[in-house]
């Protein structure tokens, strides 16, 4: 996932620009890029694998100037995307994912369009997005063009010399808020960003609507269809803890998460912890609910570690793993402990690294408790999971069926004898005391917006 960052000010931009956009750091992990309008197009892009946003833009925001301007914190994509269009030039950035990228890439060629941005010697999705917006009459038909050829995902921002395009994804995947501090504006992934910049929220675009804004104001473009379908997988891991979705509060859905996983647990422990960061939260609900000491046993070493879910190669994944905890002896020998964490994706780093930390240190017992149920499908909306076979719950399933199956429903259905033993198996592969998942209408519950609302895809393998 990416964070996008947009402001308009009636003086200059720059700083509340530069810290809002850093606000998103915990999304992304590969590129991060700044785009300023003033008299002309101003754009910086840095690589930011191994460092930090601010100390490689702490420079290049001193010297940019306007009063309107976007950024990013990307997952994949260089960006921002700086176009010359017969709209004028522009430049975009954008959140999400496009399956079916290389099949429009193939119409636009037909047209004789091509493409001069390549992301690790793939197709830059920023620019594809830019090529497809053209296509339009003006910007707001160009991108709901957009929105009906592609399929996944995307939200973005779009600066012109007249102002700044706001659109939400169409079913509202990612999601895009509109703040208000006096006569500025602001767009956001997070509403964590607004909330040391004296931001206050206006408003959450809806699905597929498009807003422009300038230093008149708020302008809506279109009319949207109601069709809601959120990432739940924001409130469980991705989002920042200060931030809200839909008026919803990641820390405080995550604690009743925690909640719902003590909820009729019987163990018998000596305390609970969370796996930082994430898993902290869940951990403080179990707590809460139980009554059972919250301490910490693993602590991450500084923030500037990124996160060992998102980098693109398991060796970077695995190298971040290994380095970001550290394990405390005196309060690990001999105890009981119940882990929270947030989910089980690949199960790797869990399984050869932290698990084996505690195992090293003399741990007694494991108990984890997971926030979500086991992942079956890769996103198709988001960068995440590309394949099946990365998923612990499809090895467990191809360990137990002798090959991987398409119809996995008995495998989701929390009371068959098929899902128990997909997690006794995981239990054993991780090597922990006792493994339990928290329920889907559990989570939905805790997350607290209707199932219909909210995307499950990653669950259930459904979605609109």
């Amino acid at each position: 996932m990416s964070g996008i960052f947009a402001v308009v000010t009636q003086k200059e931009c720059r700083e509340d620009l530069f810290y809002g956009t850093d606000y998103h750091s915990h999304l992304g992990t590969q590129f991060a890029g700044l785009a300023v309008w003033s008299n002309e197009l101003t754009r910086k892009i840095h690589d930011i694998r191994g460092a930090q946003f601010k100390s490689k833009f702490y420079e290049d925001y001193r010297q940019m100037s306007g009063f309107q301007g976007i950024g990013v914190i990307s997952a994949k994509d260089e960006q921002p995307i700086c176009i010359n269009s017969k709209f004028g030039p522009f430049a975009i950035v954008m959140n999400g994912y496009i399956e079916n990228a290389g099949e429009l890439a193939q119409e636009l060629y037909a047209q004789g369009q091509s493409f001069s941005e390549i992301t690790d010697g793939r197709l830059n999705f920023p620019e594809l997005v830019a090529k497809l917006i053209v296509q339009g009459k003006t910007i707001v038909e160009g991108i709901e063009w957009m929105f009906q050829k592609i399929k996944g995902s995307c939200s973005l921002l779009l600066l012109t010399k007249e102002g700044i395009f706001a659109a939400r994804d169409k079913f509202g995947y990612s999601p895009l808020v509109i703040g208000k501090r006096g006569e500025d504006w602001a767009v956001t992934t997070e509403t964590s960003a607004f909330l040391n910049l004296g931001f206050k929220v206006s408003q959450y675009v809806q699905p597929g609507e498009i807003m422009f804004i300038d230093q008149k104001g708020l302008q809506t473009k279109n009319k949207v269809k109601n069709i809601h379908q959120i990432c739940s997988f924001l409130w469980i891991y991705t989002g920042f803890p200060a931030s809200e979705y839909d008026g919803i509060n990641v820390e405080v859905s995550r604690e009743r998460c925690g909640g719902f996983l003590a909820k009729d647990d019987t163990v018998e422990a000596d305390m609970v912890s969370g796996i930082p960061d994430s898993g902290t939260a869940h951990a403080i609900g179990y707590s809460m609910k139980s009554g059972i000491p919250l301490r910490r046993p693993l602590v991450k070493y500084t923030p500037g570690f990124d996160r060992s879910y998102t980098p693109p190669s398991q060796e970077t994944r695995d190298l971040i793993a290994r380095m970001k905890l550290i394990p405390i002896a005196e309060i690990i020998k001999d105890k009981r402990i119940i882990f929270c964490d947030d989910s089980i994706v690949r199960g790797t780093q869990l399984k050869n690294f932290t698990i084996q930390k505690l195992r090293n240190h003399g741990v007694k017992e494991i108990h984890l408790r997971i926030a979500c149920p086991p992942l079956m499908f890769p996103c198709k909306f988001n960068y995440s999971t590309r394949t099946l076979s990365e998923l612990a719950a499809r090895r467990a399933i191809s360990a137990l069926e002798g090959k991987d199956t398409q119809d996995v429903s008995e495998y989701i259905d929390e009371k068959s004898s098929k899902y128990k033993k997909m997690v006794d198996w995981i239990t054993g592969d991780l090597g922990v005391t006792t493994l339990r998942y928290q329920r889907l209408k559990d989570m939905i519950s805790a997350i607290g917006l209707p199932q219909e609302k909210l995307c499950l895809y990653c669950w259930t393998g459904k979605a609109p």
